[in-house]
């Protein structure tokens, strides 16, 4: 798919494109092309004369291949954006951004929050965007604040989770939820931080290589300073989840403590009747329940009161509870 955007009074509109001609005829400022199929890039090739990167090419996160010019001029980025899905773990995509004859060329496979959220943007505030440079600031300006939004989301997610962990009650299914809840904001919170210090490296980047006028200087560093404000809550994030992941295994030791604790104050207990009744078994020459009629009363009361003895004296001293 082909998505082109044009600046018309300020805003920045889209432009259907149904044939390689309506691309010619487009002064676009914007061409986004989602998963495109070989058709489009031919087209594209026609029209601008540039050479889109395969599928291959835009997930190789070489170093060296992550940002650099082309022999012909044209500049190409890779850059990591953060997805979050409803019914599944956060994923990181990255796109592969080229900036050629004035004109910012961005090609992804999945169609990422961030770059809807700059169209509507774009649309509704006149003024905002004058080049094509803007809308690649724009681009990061606007996943540095998806990534605060999913950070406030991790915020409400771990408050759950503590006030999960710290009720009176806690369960080993509750634990179990707990963990795989806190295993999921980890996650997230993790590739969060990924895609901070990629986004970070890309804008760094444009402004060593004086592509940037004065204004988009400054917007430039107004993101790094965005997202050098995130980065205390991520860190403060990992401190938490470990907090409560420590709670969580802590509470499961003390379940299970609890279970070892009855048998062992079961195996204590029963350890005098066991005692007694071994004794009262062995094979005497003469035994004492011949000449006693309540011998073998008497051998069993003691068992009885030698097994509640324990009981008496581990409630007294507080074991049991």
């Amino acid at each position: 798919m082909i998505n082109v955007f044009v600046l018309q009074n300020g805003r920045l509109n889209q432009v259907p494109i149904a044939s390689r001609a309506d691309l010619e005829n487009a002064p676009a400022v914007w061409v986004d092309l989602l998963d495109p199929t070989d058709e489009e890039r031919a087209w594209v090739k026609a029209a601008y004369g540039v050479i889109l990167p395969g599928e291959d090419e835009v997930q190789d996160i070489e170093a060296s291949a992550r940002y650099y010019e082309a022999e012909n001029g044209d500049l190409h980025l890779r850059t990591d954006f953060l997805r979050e899905e409803e019914d599944g773990p956060s994923r990181i995509v990255t796109v592969a951004f080229i900036l050629a004859k004035k004109i910012l060329f961005s090609v992804h496979t999945d169609d990422l929050p961030v770059f809807r959220l700059v169209r509507l943007r774009a649309r509704s505030r006149p003024g905002s965007i004058e080049d094509y440079m803007d809308v690649l600031l724009d681009l990061y300006a606007t996943d540095a604040e998806y990534s605060a939004d999913a950070l406030e989301g991790i915020y409400e997610s771990l408050e759950d989770v503590s006030q999960r962990v710290l009720q009176k009650e806690f369960t080993d299914q509750d634990a179990a939820s707990a963990l795989n809840a806190i295993a999921h904001e980890e996650d997230l919170n993790g590739r969060i931080r990924r895609n901070m210090m990629d986004t970070r490296r890309a804008v760094s980047f444009l402004m060593r290589g004086r592509l940037l006028n004065t204004d988009q200087f400054e917007e430039a560093r107004q993101i790094l300073r965005d997202i050098e404000s995130l980065d205390g809550h991520t860190s403060f994030l990992f401190d938490k989840i470990n907090f409560l992941m420590d709670a969580t295994v802590g509470f499961i030791n003390i379940n299970q403590n609890k279970i070892i604790k009855i048998f062992s104050v079961a195996s204590v207990a029963f350890l005098p009747p066991t005692l007694i009744a071994s004794i009262y078994g062995m094979n005497f020459e003469f035994l004492p329940e011949l000449h006693w009629h309540f011998g073998y009363g008497w051998s069993l009361g003691l068992m009885v009161v030698s097994a509640i003895a324990p009981f008496l004296y581990f409630r007294h001293r507080g074991w049991l509870k």
